[in-house]
C-alpha cells in the first residue's frame, strides 16, 4: 500500500469519525426542536462529505508541492556549474519560493530560470540574496 492511499485512508477515517461524533455533541439550546433528528443527521453527513473533500484536496496539493520542490532541487543538483548549497526551495500551491544566498546575480537568474522551467511550477518568487563572499 503506497503512502498516497495510506494518507487518503487516514483522512477518510478521521473525517468519518468526526462526522459520526458531531451529532452526539449537538445540543438544542433554544428549548424546542425546530427540525427532526433525521434532518440534522443529513446535514451532518453533508458537512462531513465537504470536509473529506477539502481534506483530500489539501493532501493532494501538499503531495504535488512536495514533488515540485523535489524536481526543482534535483534540477539544481544536476545543473552544470550550479552551486545551490545555500538555496532553500519551498512550494505552495505550485508557487516556488527561492531563498538563501548565491555568489552573483547571474547564478540567481539561472536558478530562477531552472525553477520556472520545472514541470508543475506556476510561478517563482525570487528571495535570493547576492553575497559575493559566498564560496
Amino acid at each position: 500500500m503506497n503512502s498516497k492511499y495510506r494518507i487518503l485512508a487516514l483522512v477518510s477515517g478521521v473525517a468519518l469519525s468526526v462526522g459520526l461524533a458531531i451529532p452526539a455533541f449537538a445540543q438544542d439550546t433554544s428549548g424546542s426542536s425546530s427540525a427532526p433528528a433525521s434532518t440534522s443527521m443529513h446535514q451532518a453527513a453533508g458537512d462531513t462529505g465537504g470536509a473529506v473533500k477539502n481534506a483530500y484536496d489539501a493532501t493532494a496539493t501538499a503531495i504535488t508541492d512536495t514533488k515540485i520542490t523535489t524536481k526543482v532541487k534535483a534540477a539544481f543538483a544536476t545543473g552544470k556549474g550550479i552551486d545551490s548549497d545555500d538555496v532553500h526551495v519551498t512550494t505552495t500551491a505550485g508557487v516556488v519560493t527561492l531563498g538563501g544566498q548565491v555568489k552573483n546575480s547571474e547564478m540567481a537568474a539561472r536558478l530562477v530560470t531552472i525553477a520556472k522551467n520545472t514541470e508543475g511550477v506556476r510561478s517563482v518568487t525570487n528571495n535570493l540574496q547576492v553575497n559575493p563572499a559566498q564560496d
